[in-house]
């Protein structure tokens, strides 16, 4: 069972950035296809960027395509989501997500893709 901790998220000015953490607990990180999702007060959870269990590839919405980074170190079991430019319309609870994956190259934009998640950290983007 893989546990993940989300961290660094809090509040920021518009324009500001911030840099998530999720640390996994498992020491096989490696073989997890990673994600982060969003989810504001009201609006169903979105998909925000993916991330393939070798990292060389990667998925980014729309909406924060260009102003948001994910990176992963998999000597430290730790995904990133490097955050610029933030908005006010960024404000949302984050989560990290993993799944075991078999494919080196996939990643995965449906929530229901993924089968381990964190308990989510806020982050408030001020006008």
């Amino acid at each position: 069972q893989v546990q993940l901790v989300e961290s660094g998220g809090g509040l920021v000015q518009a324009g500001g950035s911030l840099r998530l953490s999720c640390a996994a607990s498992e020491g096989t990180f490696s073989r997890y296809a990673r994600g982060w999702f969003r989810q504001a007060p009201g609006k169903e959870r979105e998909m925000v960027v993916a991330v393939s269990r070798s990292g060389l590839s990667t998925y980014y919405s729309d909406s924060v395509d260009a102003r948001f980074t994910i990176s992963r170190d998999n000597a430290k079991n730790t995904v990133y989501l490097q955050m610029n430019s933030l908005k006010p319309e960024d404000t949302a609870v984050y989560y990290c997500a993993a799944r075991w994956d078999y494919s080196r190259g996939s990643y995965y934009r449906n929530e229901y893709d993924y089968s381990y998640w964190g308990q989510g950290t806020q982050v408030t983007v001020s006008s």
